[in-house]
């Protein structure tokens, strides 16, 4: 998959500017990392062989690799954010506390006032790569490896800024912490590339929020990574919002790391781009570890959205949930590429993945791959994906009791994504994400499964 150098140009030239600019600021391992995973890069390029490329079978990457978007280490070229625009666009409390990035870089006068000296770190990777210099340079990078994903070494090459949160051993982060990151749109596509470190200490609590939403509807291309440590014994509950332009690209990487006896949950919540991957990958590391990988997503038109999810039982009397829910209309297309994984000393592993599908149109495709590798003898494991559409016999029968297609269809659909957004436990959270759900369900003026 190495490409001519010549297609990259761009990115050359925007790496070397940021290099110089940031030559005397940044920390020289800071540096160093950034120049090995441009190194890197420039080995793997984007994955967009079709053969030999197992990872990417489903989803062509070629109009991002072959597409020119700026670069800028400041974003003073882009449009002003206010806060009246981002309470319309990302959920809230008034006890949250709020880190917003606008087109990658940190934006003081947008958050809440960064949790700084107390037990828990929230703020910017920026600043925390010189204060906290011994905890960022320790844990940055070591789970999002560059070695084989292109994105990921693109990502890291261009490492400036992002978030980074730390709850320290038996301490609880007394509020959600949400991170923001908005595109605000240019008139020339842009690049952005957002960066989160998480490390919860041993016994540690915390609740988090990632979203990323678009102030308009310009074409640009996020290319985000990811990075939690879930110490012995602590609980993250983590979210992930993808509420970007329709016009957008979006290439996300989450990499975990569980500790014994840890509780790692996350919910994955969907809906815009033209083309979106979510690449989510846990590796259960102690005894006893518990996971949950819950999901939703809604596509329209020609959306293409690509779930590459991947848990990874080392240890023994570990526990996974993976549970994905997907609704799709028009040409849309979705891959469901569900892992799991349980090692030859993995004994006691309970392990179930399911995938299920709803198909509001009869030119939605979804290509759904749950597969289980178990190289243990004593486990519990199993797996299933469905597709389908609205059953016919129960929308009849709703019609029957007075509804019209219009809203008994709605109803159908909405109980449908409820059974994921009623997960969430944060009621802000929960509530919003019920309210936008519900009004980007499609219309029901499509025939479900020849209903008339």
């Amino acid at each position: 998959m190495t490409q001519t150098l010549s297609r990259y140009a761009n990115y050359q030239a925007a790496f070397q500017s940021l290099d110089a600019a940031t030559q005397g600021s940044s920390p020289s391992w800071l540096r160093q990392l950034r120049h090995n995973a441009w190194e890197r890069f420039q080995q793997l390029g984007f994955p967009t062989a079709r053969r030999g490329n197992e990872k990417w079978k489903y989803t062509s990457v070629a109009p991002i690799a072959s597409a020119l978007f700026d670069y800028s280490p400041s974003p003073v070229n882009a449009p002003a954010v206010s806060l009246s625009q981002l309470g319309q666009l990302v959920p809230s409390a008034p006890d949250w506390n709020t880190l917003v990035f606008v087109e990658g870089c940190f934006a003081p006068a947008l958050s809440t006032q960064p949790v700084q000296g107390g037990p828990v770190l929230a703020g910017s990777l920026a600043q925390a790569a010189s204060g906290q210099a011994r905890l960022v340079q320790e844990h940055l990078s070591r789970l999002a490896k560059v070695e084989d994903d292109g994105f990921t070494a693109l990502n890291t090459a261009f490492l400036q800024e992002g978030a980074v949160v730390h709850v320290p051993d038996g301490a609880v982060a007394p509020a959600v912490v949400h991170l923001v990151h908005v595109a605000a749109g240019s008139p020339r596509p842009r690049v952005i590339f957002p960066r989160t470190l998480i490390v919860a200490g041993a016994n540690s609590q915390l609740t988090l929020v990632e979203s990323y939403v678009s102030l308009s509807q310009s074409r640009y291309f996020t290319n985000a990574v990811t990075e939690i440590v879930v110490g012995e014994g602590a609980k993250v509950d983590h979210y992930r919002l993808l509420l970007e332009s329709p016009e957008a690209f979006h290439v996300g990487a989450t990499c975990v790391c569980q500790g014994q006896d840890s509780s790692f949950t996350s919910g994955g919540f969907f809906r815009g781009a033209a083309l979106a991957r979510n690449d989510f990958q846990v590796l259960m590391d102690g005894t006893g570890a518990f996971c949950t990988l819950n999901g939703l997503f809604l596509t329209t038109d020609n959306q293409h959205i690509d779930h590459l999810l991947n848990i990874d039982h080392a240890k023994p009397h570990g526990a996974s949930r993976l549970f994905y829910k997907g609704i799709l209309g028009g040409k849309s297309k979705a891959v469901f590429g569900g892992t799991v994984l349980v090692h030859k000393d993995a004994q006691k592993t309970d392990a179930r993945q399911t995938d299920k599908n709803l198909l509001l149109s009869p030119e939605a495709e979804v290509d759904s791959k749950p597969s289980l590798l178990i190289y243990a003898d004593d486990v519990k494991c199993g797996h299933g994906a469905t597709a389908g559409h609205i059953d016919e016999n129960t929308l009849f029968y709703m019609r029957s009791r007075g509804l019209d297609l219009e809203t008994a269809s709605r109803m159908l659909i909405h109980a449908f994504a409820r059974e994921v957004i009623d997960t969430v436990q944060p009621h802000a959270l929960q509530v919003f994400l019920d309210v936008i759900f519900s009004q980007s369900l499609p219309s029901a003026s499509l025939k479900f499964g020849g209903a008339p």
